[in-house]
């Protein structure tokens, strides 16, 4: 099957021949000639990776009359890095078609700019909810003129608590239009949206539900607790070549693991929710163009990465959703390749492999922490490799040729190769000399250990929660989700662990489960909410009726909420 079959028109086909696509992948053969020969709705199930941009953009493109300005297609994801790449290849697909104008909405960027580039006529709006909410409120954007609605990613969408903003959005729509919905997972709340939004949508499918790509290799390694960080040194030295992800629970640890292995001389950066818009930028743009090996990122900062060519995806911490760990994996082995997704564990957490390999239906191998002399070995190649595939510049050698000579003619060919390796190579040989093993084994105690048994416990949030209090509410147009949106991003904690929420007209309470509530006021301290201060603080369990201010105990910075900075 190739391109030219699906029913794309010419000029779509010269743009997809410029940037290199021959044979379609599943998702866009099953997707594409079904899109474009009727107005169907459709569910598309696929993981991060397999071409599902491509699927809905191709046909939403050529269903797309550009000689008008009015807003016709409508592509809602979860996050600004995935909007800004759909955002790019939209525009790259729609290159030789007459005066595109495709505008990408979201927060943490000037939303008169925005406002200005809708108001020329954007016939393609690829947003986050939030931002396109706020358009709609403030009567900037109007979208009774939408013939496709696009939901990319939805279970993420859902997760990070854009639900009512969901709702929301699709109300504004016309009831005629198309809904093409596509997820790497199926949970209730997906299918909700299916039922409430979309009639007897085509559904698609490449894999099975939670499952990840068949050319990963899935692995984990057993540590003591206090042994994780030697354990992810031992793994990156063990794969010199490595151009990959290392994903951490929360921003602390993300920071934290980042700086300790860029001061031991790793060529890293970090990605988290307490880094600007343009810090974040300017990590990401280290990423793709590979300046840098390895990102270390929490779940929500990594939401959206769309980066060819990583080749391992190390979980520092198991996610505590098995869902997350689909789309950690699937950041790895895109467009046809191999990848690894690498787990580190401790003596208690055997029982969470058991789980996700009954979920993702596929065998994750238990391997012993690399050893110092297999270490040395994957080094001492690497060097070699690159000694070898090294250019020589003969012509400004020459000038220092005989200067050179003269300093090794005393020495044989064998002589001078193992000099320059043992320059190179020295001080890695001396720090891996007095090396332990750093494998543990379940009847190994480990003092150090997570509460591995609590992980499922604590979702349960009923006596084994914490309540705050946040002075935003409904007149600073907080909703539930969006309250779940604020903590989670600030607090790097998963939307699993908050539990009740009560929204009120200028205040409101939420509760989070002990294990994650430690850093909640840190976490928020100094954030803002859509431009304004807010306070956070620990409050007394809530007793009966409805919340009060009684009882508060800790306090964040900031001044107050309805102020601007």
């Amino acid at each position: 099957m190739t391109f030219e079959k699906l029913g794309l028109n010419a000029d779509i086909l010269k743009a997809v021949s410029d940037l290199g696509f021959e044979i379609p992948s599943e998702i866009q053969e099953k997707s594409i000639p079904q899109l474009l020969e009727s107005d169907t709705d459709l569910m598309g199930l696929a993981q991060t990776g397999t071409g599902k941009t491509a699927a809905f953009g191709l046909p939403l493109i050529q269903k797309i009359d550009f000689e008008s300005k009015d807003t016709q297609g409508l592509v809602i994801c979860p996050t600004r890095e995935l909007c800004n790449q759909i955002t790019r290849d939209i525009k790259a697909f729609s290159k030789y078609l007459p005066r595109p104008n495709v505008v990408a909405v979201y927060g943490g960027a000037s939303i008169d700019n925005q406002i200005r580039s809708i108001k020329r006529g954007a016939q393609v709006i690829v947003a986050t909810p939030g931002r396109l909410v706020d358009l709609i409120k403030r009567k900037a954007i109007k979208l009774e003129t939408v013939k496709i609605a696009v939901l990319d990613e939805a279970d993420e969408m859902l997760n990070m608590g854009f639900k009512e903003d969901i709702d929301f959005i699709l109300s504004q729509t016309p009831q005629t239009k198309s809904t093409w919905l596509f997820s790497a997972t199926m949970p209730k709340e997906v299918r909700r949206i299916t039922k409430e939004y979309m009639d007897d949508p085509f559904e698609v499918t490449v894999g099975t539900k939670n499952t990840t790509a068949k050319n990963i290799e899935h692995v984990y390694y057993m540590v003591k607790e206090r042994d994780r960080y030697l354990a992810i040194k031992r793994l990156l030295d063990f794969y010199p070549d490595i151009f990959g992800l290392i994903f951490c629970r929360t921003k602390r640890e993300t920071g934290m693991i980042s700086e300790k292995l860029e001061k031991e001389g790793y060529n890293v950066t970090a990605l988290h929710g307490d880094l600007s818009q343009a810090q974040r930028d300017a990590a990401m743009k280290k990423f793709r163009e590979r300046t840098v090996q390895v990102l270390v990122a929490t779940d929500v900062a990594a939401r959206g990465i769309d980066v060819d060519s990583v080749t391992h995806v190390i979980h520092y911490n198991l996610p505590d959703d098995v869902e997350n760990y689909t789309h950690r994996s699937g950041r790895t082995a895109r467009a046809g390749k191999s990848g690894m997704s690498l787990s580190l564990i401790n003596t208690k957490e055997s029982y969470k492999i058991r789980q996700i390999e009954k979920i993702i239906g596929s065998k994750i191998e238990y391997k012993k922490i690399p050893g110092s002399d297999d270490i040395r070995e994957q080094q001492m190649m690497a060097l070699v490799d690159r000694v070898v595939a090294t250019e020589v510049n003969e012509n400004e050698l020459d000038k220092y040729w005989d200067m050179i000579y003269e300093k090794f003619q005393n020495y044989s060919a064998e002589e001078v190769v193992m000099k320059f390796i043992s320059a190179e190579f020295n001080k890695f040989i001396e720090y891996y000399k007095k090396s332990g093993d750093l494998n543990a084994s379940k009847n190994d105690k480990d003092s150090g250990g997570s509460n591995a048994r609590g992980d499922k416990k604590n979702r349960n949030l009923s006596g084994d929660s914490q309540r705050f209090f946040i002075n935003l509410g409904e007149k600073q147009n907080l909703n539930k989700g969006a309250l779940v949106r604020l903590v989670c991003t600030t607090s790097g904690i998963n939307s699993k662990d908050i539990g009740r929420i009560e929204v009120h007209g200028g205040y409101s309470f939420f509760e989070v489960s002990k294990s994650a509530s430690k850093g909640i006021v840190a976490g928020m301290t100094g954030k803002d909410y859509e431009g304004k201060d807010f306070v956070v603080e620990e409050t007394e369990p809530r007793k009966g009726g409805g919340g009060s201010y009684k009882g508060r105990k800790k306090r964040s910075g900031g001044r107050s909420g309805g102020r601007r900075r």
